[in-house]
C-alpha cells in the first residue's frame, strides 16, 4: 500500500512541471487527495463495508470536486490533473499509468446493468471534458481528445476525437487527422456546409430552368 501511495506522488512530478516539492504536492493536489481517499474507500468496499466506503468517497467529493465510486478499480500511477468535475463510475476499471484531466466522465449510458462503465487499459490519456460512456474498452496507449464523447471500443495505440468519438490515428498512422484540441470535428459546422452545398445545387438548377424558359420564350417570339 505504501509503495502505491509513493508512486501516486512520483507520477505527479513526472507529469506536472508545476510540482515543486513533496510538501506542496501532498498538501495542495486535490487529484492526489481524491486518489488516496479512493484507495482507502475501495479497501472498505472490497470487504463489503459499503456504507463506510460511500461516506469516505462523498467526503472526498466534497473537498476535492472529484467523484470516484468506491467500487471502481484503479491501477498504479493514476494521475488526475486539476481534477475538478471528474466522475468515475462504480464498475469502471482503470489500468496502470493512466492520466485524466478536468471534467472527464467515465460513466454509464443509463441503459446497462452489471458491468456498465468503461475499462481503461494501461498508459491511456483522457483529455479535458471527454466523456467515455458505457461498458466499452479503451485499448492500451490510446488518447481521447478534449471534449470527445466515446461510445464504442477503441483499439490499442489509437487517438480518438469528436462527437461521437472516432479514431483518427492508429498505430502511428493517420486515418484522417491527428489530435488537435483546437480543431476538433464540429457537427454543426459540417451540417452548415452540407446545406450550403445543397443551396448551391438548387441555385444552379434554378438558373438552368430560367435559361431554358428564356430560350423557349425566344423561340415562340421568333414564330
Amino acid at each position: 500500500m505504501f509503495k502505491t501511495l509513493k508512486e501516486d506522488i512520483e507520477v505527479i512530478f513526472e507529469q506536472d512541471p508545476a510540482a515543486r516539492s513533496y510538501l506542496e504536492v501532498i498538501l495542495t493536489y486535490s487529484g492526489l487527495h481524491a486518489i488516496w481517499a479512493h484507495r482507502i474507500a475501495h479497501a472498505f468496499y472490497k470487504r463489503k463495508f459499503f456504507f463506510i466506503a460511500r461516506v469516505i468517497s462523498q467526503i472526498s467529493r466534497f473537498f476535492t470536486g472529484i467523484e470516484i465510486h468506491p467500487g471502481a478499480k484503479i491501477g498504479r500511477r493514476f494521475f488526475i490533473d486539476h481534477g475538478m468535475g471528474v466522475v468515475i463510475g462504480e464498475t469502471c476499471e482503470i489500468g496502470d499509468n493512466v492520466t485524466v484531466y478536468q471534467g472527464v466522465t467515465l460513466g454509464g449510458t443509463g441503459k446497462e446493468k452489471g458491468k456498465r462503465h468503461p475499462t481503461i487499459k494501461d498508459n491511456c490519456l483522457i483529455a479535458a471534458g471527454a466523456k467515455v460512456l458505457g461498458s466499452i474498452t479503451i485499448g492500451e496507449n490510446s488518447k481521447i481528445g478534449a471534449g470527445s464523447v466515446v461510445l464504442k471500443d477503441v483499439p490499442p495505440n489509437s487517438t480518438v476525437v469528436g462527437i461521437p468519438g472516432r479514431v483518427v490515428v492508429q498505430n502511428g498512422v493517420r486515418i484522417k487527422k491527428d489530435l488537435n484540441h483546437t480543431d476538433l470535428p464540429d457537427p454543426i459546422s459540417d451540417r452548415f456546409k452540407e446545406l450550403e452545398m445543397e443551396i448551391e445545387k438548387l441555385r444552379k438548377e434554378l438558373n438552368e430552368l430560367k435559361l431554358k424558359e428564356r430560350k423557349s420564350e425566344n423561340g415562340h417570339s421568333a414564330l
